[in-house]
């Protein structure tokens, strides 16, 4: 296994604990912010599902389709993952990016207008996620000494803030502004990187 290889296994783990105990410790304090309120709704009305799609066509294309499944698991608090597709096009060749990525959302606050009254009614978020995408080694010119497999590997962390607009009772559009917090080598992330999702 390369020493490239190792290295990203070992940043995803690191990433993978502080998720968990960045979630933990959100439960914690949600769970004494909700003691003596009342029951939280059942479980079919806390599952979401959602996800984004992205286009942009020319000269250079990239076209994106990444849904997501996901539970409330507190008021406040929301995990989801799902899977990722995205076409990438330039300079007359082309490839599939496969990907998986998982994500955490701590709603910081549901409504602007109450603070700010200017007839906003939007929330504001705090996302981390990681995200795995699978390279095709013949697109991505790869330099390595091993033997070259047909794909490789890439774990990216992300995190930044998110604004929140309702469009239903259980459904939302949402605009992302996200950092990628380590740099893989590939330009995959513009670093911000500007998303719109929804959920139901």
């Amino acid at each position: 296994m390369s020493e490239k290889i190792i290295k990203n296994i070992i940043n995803a783990r690191t990433i993978l604990i502080a998720v968990v105990f960045f979630s933990a410790t959100l439960t914690v304090i949600a769970q004494k912010e909700r003691s003596g309120r009342e029951e939280p709704p059942p479980l079919a009305e806390r599952i979401f599902f959602g996800g984004s799609f992205a286009l942009q066509i020319g000269s250079f294309t990239d076209i994106e389709l990444s849904p997501v499944a996901g539970l409330w698991i507190l008021p406040r608090v929301a995990i989801a993952a799902g899977p990722s597709y995205r076409f990438y096009k330039f300079m007359g060749s082309s490839t599939d990016i496969l990907g998986l990525r998982a994500y955490t959302q701590l709603v910081l606050l549901r409504d602007i207008d109450k603070y700010i009254p200017l007839g906003v009614h939007s929330g504001i978020f705090f996302h981390i996620e990681d995200e795995l995408l699978s390279l095709e080694t013949d697109f991505w010119k790869v330099p390595t000494a091993d033997p070259i497999p047909r794909r490789f590997y890439i774990n990216t962390p992300l995190a930044g803030l998110g604004l929140s607009q309702q469009v239903g009772r259980r459904s939302s559009v949402n605009f992302m502004v996200l950092w990628a917090l380590y740099d893989s080598g590939y330009p995959l992330y513009s670093n911000p990187e500007i998303r719109f999702s929804f959920i139901f």
